[in-house]
C-alpha cells in the first residue's frame, strides 16, 4: 500500500474519532432535542447510541490498533441507518430532517468503510498483529 494512502487512512481514522466524540456528545447529552428534530421518540436509544459513539471515538484516538474500532463504527452506522429509515414514515412530520440525517449517515458510512478497508489491508499486508497509527 502506498504511504500516501496509509497517511490518508490514518488521518481519516483520527477525523472519525473526533467526529464520533462530537456526535456521541450530542446524542448522550441532548437525546430529547435530537429526537424531536428527527421525529424520533427513542430518547434512551439515542443516549445509548451516543455512548457507543463516544466509546468508538475515544478508542480510535487512543488505541494503537484502530481497525476494530473502525469496524465497530461501521456496525454502529448500520444501526443508525435502520433507526433513521424507521423515521421516514409518512406520519413523521420531521421525516425530511430524518432524510437529511440518513443521507449524512450514508456519507460517513462510506468514509468509515473506506478507512476500515484501507487499514485492514495494511494490517494484512504488514503481517503485524497490530496496525500502529502513523502520524502525519
Amino acid at each position: 500500500m502506498k504511504p500516501q494512502t496509509v497517511t490518508k487512512a490514518n488521518r481519516a481514522a483520527n477525523f472519525l474519532g473526533w467526529f464520533s466524540i462530537g456526535l456521541g456528545s450530542l446524542e448522550a447529552v441532548a437525546p430529547g432535542a435530537l429526537g424531536r428534530t428527527l421525529g424520533l421518540g427513542q430518547m434512551r436509544l439515542l443516549r445509548l447510541y451516543g455512548l457507543r459513539e463516544l466509546g468508538a471515538g475515544v478508542s480510535l484516538l487512543t488505541q494503537p490498533n484502530p481497525v476494530p474500532w473502525l469496524w465497530a463504527r461501521v456496525a454502529g452506522d448500520a444501526l443508525d441507518i435502520v433507526t433513521l429509515v424507521g423515521a421516514l414514515t409518512p406520519g413523521n412530520s420531521r421525516r425530511r430532517n430524518a432524510g437529511v440525517a440518513l443521507a449524512s449517515v450514508l456519507a460517513i458510512t462510506g468514509l468509515d468503510l473506506w478507512t476500515a478497508v484501507q487499514l485492514t489491508r495494511l494490517r494484512t499486508e504488514s503481517r503485524h498483529p497490530n496496525v500502529q497509527k502513523v502520524e502525519g
